[in-house]
């Protein structure tokens, strides 16, 4: 079978269950008795872990390959949802959460197997949003997977998400391959969960690009955390027109990932100028959305939906360029947690904006946006002027390599 179809179907079924969960999971915790505090704190709890094991299985991943930490990351997830289903009371919960988000590294690994793949460049970007397309089409049939499932009791769906992710594991075993050409067995692995994000952030030409994307992770955090609240609060929707708003972002994220990134934004675009017009797109994108108009909010959601899907590979893309000395599974292990630290930030932020007024968590995120806007468009200045940095690039290469020895 085909490598890249065989590392891509793994992705889905990962995917899938996410799409099978999102719908269902804040009822599920309300069932406890849990308040909507508590069910915030069980999406931080998980960013948080991931936050800090993503970089560590990245860099393993470029020690002893690819599969075996993919398997262990599978196997956390399968084992982190069974403990959710059958879960006696709310600290059950958190544990299962904190298992899964301590070998979070499904998507960073696979994007470490899909740039080991890639011929060029080109390929690369373009590999890279399949995953995304993996995740719209999760969008589209999971949530109806989900609420199916939960019409028989409402713990089925994580029952049956734990059996998936415990198959796609045993799937993986007998036949993902492995991608890692340059495993480096006699490297030595730094225990320090955050010596791969020290390593990155002294990397000057990747620095600023990692900020952008810490910016971008903000503005998407406050979004989407205040949604479902937003869409109740100004236009009375219930959780029927979210669930089409989330069949929409699939359906525009297979077509844009799966087609679009590869035909038309990098055949006509490069993907410097993608970063940056895209980003500045996003930030008015979240502004229209902040407006008391549907007809004005879906146009922003609609912008957004398509930026932020291209965004997500050219920008992954452009850091994974940058690394210097560090592997691709160290670098996409480090964009991994800078995510997930703007996941635990963002949703508490903006709760709070949310709190004062419906509308600021938006305009809060086009400012995030607009700044990493201006963040690219330093950081392009600076590698077009390679005769004033060039020096403090090859020593902070230098130290990386030393460091990584």
């Amino acid at each position: 079978m085909n490598k890249k179809l065989i590392i891509l179907l793994t992705v889905f079924i990962d995917v899938l269950g996410i799409g099978i969960i999102i719908p269902i999971l804040p009822f599920y915790v309300e069932s406890y008795g849990a308040t909507a505090t508590t069910v915030t704190l069980l999406f931080a709890v998980y960013s948080f872990f991931s936050f800090f094991s993503g970089p560590f299985l990245g860099s393993w991943s470029d020690k002893i390959g690819r599969k075996p930490i993919l398997l262990i990351s599978l196997f956390s997830t399968s084992l982190g949802w069974l403990i959710f289903a059958f879960a006696p009371n709310i600290i059950w919960l958190f544990i299962g959460r904190i298992i899964d988000g301590l070998a979070a590294g499904n998507f960073p690994i696979a994007q470490s197997y899909l740039i080991d793949i890639s011929k060029d460049e080109k390929e690369k970007t373009s590999n890279l949003s399949l995953i995304g397309a993996c995740f719209g089409v999760g969008l589209i049939i999971g949530p109806a997977i989900g609420g199916f499932l939960s019409s028989w009791f409402l713990s089925a769906p994580f029952w049956f998400v734990g059996g998936l992710a415990l198959l796609n594991s045993i799937m993986a075993v007998f036949f993902l391959p492995e991608t890692n050409k340059n495993k480096d067995l006699n490297k030595k692995l730094e225990l320090n969960p955050l010596k791969p994000l020290q390593l990155a952030l002294n990397n000057k030409p990747l620095r600023l690009s990692l900020l952008a994307w810490f910016l971008l992770s903000l503005a998407l955090a406050s979004q989407q955390s205040t949604f479902s609240l937003y869409l109740s609060d100004k236009f009375n929707l219930g959780s029927i027109a979210v669930s089409l708003f989330m069949t929409a972002a699939g359906v525009i994220i297979i077509i844009n990932q799966a087609f679009a990134v590869k035909k038309f934004w990098l055949k006509y675009f490069s993907e410097n100028s993608l970063n940056i017009w895209l980003m500045f797109f996003i930030s008015g994108g979240f502004l229209l959305m902040g407006l008391n108009y549907l007809i004005i909010f879906i146009i922003g959601y609609i912008i957004n939906t398509v930026t932020q899907s291209v965004l997500r590979a050219t920008l992954t893309s452009r850091m994974t360029k940058k690394s210097g000395g560090q592997g691709h599974g160290a670098v996409l292990g480090v964009i991994n947690s800078v995510m997930s630290l703007g996941m635990i930030i963002g949703p508490v932020f903006t709760g709070w904006l949310f709190e004062m007024h419906s509308s600021w968590p938006f305009w809060a995120a086009s400012i995030f946006a607009l700044t990493a806007f201006f963040v690219l468009l330093s950081d392009t200045a600076e590698i077009s002027n390679p005769t004033a940095t060039i020096k403090e690039e090859e020593l902070a290469l230098e130290e990386q390599k030393m460091e990584l020895a």
